[in-house]
Parts: C-alpha cells; sequence; structure tokens
C-alpha cells in the first residue's frame, strides 16, 4: 500500500509540467501572420505583391530556418523548466553474489556461500529550489526565446520589404524596357533619314555619325535594362521560393497601379520601441540581470530530496510480496567550499556581460533614431523629386502636342517629331525611376520603424 502512495505522489508532481493545447498552437501561427503584415502591403494597391508575401510566407527557406529556431528554443525553455521538477527514473540492479571468506558480525559468523540479489528500485530527485535559483535560470532561457522571436521578426520585415523590392524594380524594368524599345526603333528611323539627307547632301557627315552613335548608347541601355530584369526575376523567384520559375510566367502589374504613400512630416521618436532590435536588446539586459542575480545564489548551499521505493529480493519467484517491498528518503544538503575562484570569477563576467548589454542598449537606440530620420529625410528627397519629374514629363508632353500641331499644318517634319517623341520618352523614363524610388524608399521606412505602419504611427504612440 505504501508502494502505490509514493507512485501516486510522483505521478501527481511529474504531471505538473505545462501543456500547450491547441488553442496555443493557433496562437504561434497568428503571430507569424501578424508578423506578415498583409493589411500594410494591401495599401500600395496590387494585389500581385500581396499574392508574392504570401507566397514567400510559404516558401521562403529563411523564414523556415527562423521558425524552427524558435521552435528549438521553445524546446530550449522546456529543459529549463525540467530542472524545477522532480526526477523520476528506474534503474535495476540484478547480480550474483560470491563469498569465498567467512563474514563475521561480532560472534555470529557466515561460512562462505553464494546467491542472487534482486533490486527494481523506482528513485526520484529533487532540488528543493529554495533561493529561486532553478526558477531564474527558466526566466533567463524564456528572455533568450523573446530575444529569438525578435529575430524572426526582423526576418519577417526584412524579407518582405526585399520581395517588395524585388517587384517594385521588376515593375520598373518592365516599364522601361518597353520605353527603351521605343527609343530604339524610333533612333533607328532617324538614322536611315539622316542616312538619306546625307546622301542628298543636306546633313555633314558628323551629324549622321552622331545619331549612329547615340542608336549605340540606346541599344545598350536596352541590353543592361534586360540583363537587370532577369536578375530581379531570379532574386524574386528565389525569394518567393519558386527559382525555377520563368521570368515571363511571373505576374507583374503595371507601374501605374502602384500607390504612393503619403509621407509623415516628421515621425516621433517613440517609434523605435517597435523596432525588433530595440525590443531585443531590452530582452538582452534582461536576461543578462537574471543571469546575475543567478550566479550570486550559486554560492548559497543547495538542499537535494532524494527517494527510493522498489522490491529486493533473492529469488524471482517472490520478487512483488509483500515482505520484499523497500524504500528510503532522505534529505542532502550541499554546499561548495572551495572552487579554485570559478563561482566569482562566473559571477563578475555576468557583471561585465550587463555593463555591455547596457552599452548595445544605448547604441540600439542612437542607431534606430538616426536610421528613422535617414528613411524619411530620404524618401522626403526622393517625394520632391517625383514631383519635379512629373513636372518636367508634363512639360515635354505640352510641347509635343505643340510639336505635333505644327506637325500637322506642315511647320515641323517627321524627322523632328520623331526627335521630340525621344524626348518625350526620355522624360517619361526619369518619371518612372523616381517613382519606383519613392516607392523604394517608403520600404526603407517600413523597416526602419519595426515594420509599423508608418502613415498612422504618430497617432498610435
Amino acid at each position: 500500500m505504501k508502494f502505490f502512495k509514493i507512485l501516486l505522489t510522483l505521478f501527481i508532481l511529474l504531471c505538473s509540467v505545462s501543456v500547450v493545447d491547441a488553442k496555443d498552437k493557433k496562437a504561434a501561427q497568428d503571430y507569424r501572420i501578424e508578423y506578415l503584415n498583409i493589411d500594410w502591403w494591401q495599401k500600395y494597391n496590387d494585389p500581385v505583391l500581396t499574392d508574392y508575401i504570401s507566397t514567400a510566407f510559404k516558401n521562403n527557406q529563411d523564414l523556415k530556418i527562423a521558425t524552427l529556431n524558435v521552435k528549438q528554443s521553445e524546446q530550449v525553455v522546456k529543459q529549463a523548466f525540467a530542472s524545477q521538477l522532480p526526477q523520476l527514473g528506474f534503474q535495476g540492479d540484478v547480480f550474483r553474489d560470491f563469498s569465498s571468506a567467512d563474514i563475521r558480525f561480532g560472534d555470529v559468523v557466515i561460512r562462505d556461500y553464494n546467491q542472487s540479489n534482486f533490486f527494481l528500485p523506482l528513485t526520484m530527485s529533487y532540488e528543493v529550489d529554495i533561493w529561486g535559483e532553478n526558477y531564474l535560470k527558466t526566466k533567463s532561457v524564456k528572455k533568450q526565446l523573446e530575444m529569438i522571436k525578435q529575430n524572426e521578426r526582423a526576418s519577417y520585415i526584412s524579407l518582405t520589404s526585399a520581395v517588395a523590392s524585388e517587384y517594385f524594380n521588376l515593375v520598373k524594368l518592365d516599364k522601361l524596357i518597353k520605353n527603351q524599345k521605343e527609343l530604339v526603333k524610333l533612333q533607328t528611323e532617324i538614322v536611315k533619314l539622316e542616312d538619306i539627307k546625307y546622301k542628298n547632301g543636306l546633313c555633314p557627315i558628323t551629324e549622321l555619325m552622331d545619331e549612329k552613335q547615340l542608336l549605340t548608347q540606346l541599344q545598350e541601355e536596352l541590353n543592361v535594362y534586360v540583363d537587370k530584369r532577369l536578375i530581379v526575376g531570379r532574386q524574386l523567384g528565389v525569394l518567393t521560393g519558386e527559382r525555377e520559375k520563368d521570368l515571363a510566367l511571373m505576374p507583374r502589374s503595371d507601374y501605374s497601379v502602384l500607390a504612393l504613400l503619403p509621407l509623415p512630416e516628421s515621425i516621433n521618436a517613440e517609434v523605435i520601441q517597435y523596432r525588433p532590435d530595440f525590443m531585443k536588446a531590452e530582452e538582452y539586459i534582461e536576461k543578462i540581470g537574471i543571469d546575475v542575480k543567478v550566479a550570486k545564489r550559486d554560492f548559497l548551499p543547495k538542499f537535494i530530496l532524494y527517494g527510493q521505493a522498489g522490491f529486493s529480493a533473492y529469488n524471482l519467484t517472490n520478487i512483488f510480496g509483500g515482505h520484499t517491498f523497500k524504500s528510503l528518503v532522505g534529505f542532502m544538503p550541499s554546499i561548495d567550499l572551495f572552487t579554485g575562484g570559478a563561482k566569482m570569477a562566473r559571477l563578475r563576467y555576468k557583471k561585465l556581460e550587463l555593463e555591455k548589454a547596457q552599452q548595445i542598449y544605448e547604441k540600439t537606440i542612437l542607431t534606430s533614431i538616426q536610421e528613422v530620420n535617414d528613411a524619411l529625410g530620404g524618401a522626403i528627397t526622393r517625394e520632391l523629386n517625383y514631383n519635379e519629374s512629373v513636372k518636367r514629363y508634363n512639360l515635354e508632353n505640352d510641347k509635343y502636342n505643340l510639336a505635333q500641331r505644327k506637325f500637322e499644318i506642315g511647320a515641323k517634319s517627321n524627322l523632328e517629331m520623331m526627335k521630340d517623341k525621344e524626348k518625350l520618352l526620355v522624360a517619361e523614363k526619369d518619371k518612372v525611376n523616381s517613382q519606383v524610388n519613392y516607392l523604394l524608399s517608403t520600404l526603407n521606412i517600413y523597416k526602419a520603424v519595426g515594420g509599423k505602419d508608418f502613415t498612422q504611427i504618430n497617432n498610435n504612440l
């Protein structure tokens, strides 16, 4: 009866562990979807972009590695928590005892003999956490888990921004190649007309050579654009986990579909509290502070509660008989009197690590504020440049419309109209470059503010 009481007590102690139920697993999945931040990417008004973001979420290896790191860290937390619980094990002992000499117990003499021994015990040990050292160790590991989660969140922010960046560049290059092909076509016609003029003595040879030289330059630019588009397409394929997909089969929208997000005049410095590196630095300080406490409490004595319950007999026929039950319980205090200064060195090391963590924290604050200001300043400059390029394009378009009217009344030649069309296409290229550069600068702000909606972030602080 005593044996079953002991087993029941040990069973209750061992069952007091944290169990992750279905709701917890669903919550773990939900926070990763929150990291994805689809609502933000929908602001660019391009469903193709959000599809690429979702595909990267499913396929990207870096995100999977980050998630696996978190899962590994969760298991480390469970290992640390296990040290706070009793340990129960079974270690049987079966042996044959051969005695070839007399054994004396006072006046009692036992002649030489041999016999079998069977000992089948359950062994339990438990370190009584009087000082809370094991609890603090588990708490420290949990802080490490939170740091790894911030690494995972940073991976999501970086990866989704990279996908958007490559997609924007791909859309830009589609438009630039289209314009460049038209420029090459126009310049080819211009060269033919200039050649006719030269043969008829209506222009010098240098004018014809200049036009031919311009044609080679335009063709070189087209070749560069085509090569860049192939590279960007491959990079986007790797990010989304679709490396073998043909560039022609990769969907994308026209650049004019992409919405230009409004910029705030300024961003409150408190926004850095959302950044993964800032939150990780905070968790690191807290973790090292806990480690210092653990190092201090390591100087205190430890108390081990241990016990055994099982059966001991000299033959198997009655091993489970009531008279063979054996149990013991004990309490063992222990303290290290001399460790060669190892514990003191460990404590000093942790204190220095805490000081280093504080310096990392201060540096993170300064770096974060700088990156936010740089990203916003760069975006404002690109917005101004985009507005100027739009003005320049509109003026060039107005000039082209006037040239068309002159051409219709015979006041302008076909050759001159082609050159005016080239100027309009060049102005459009500048506008497209400025627009996509502006879009890319908004991605820099998004990363700098920790993956938050910077258009509304000042209202949420």
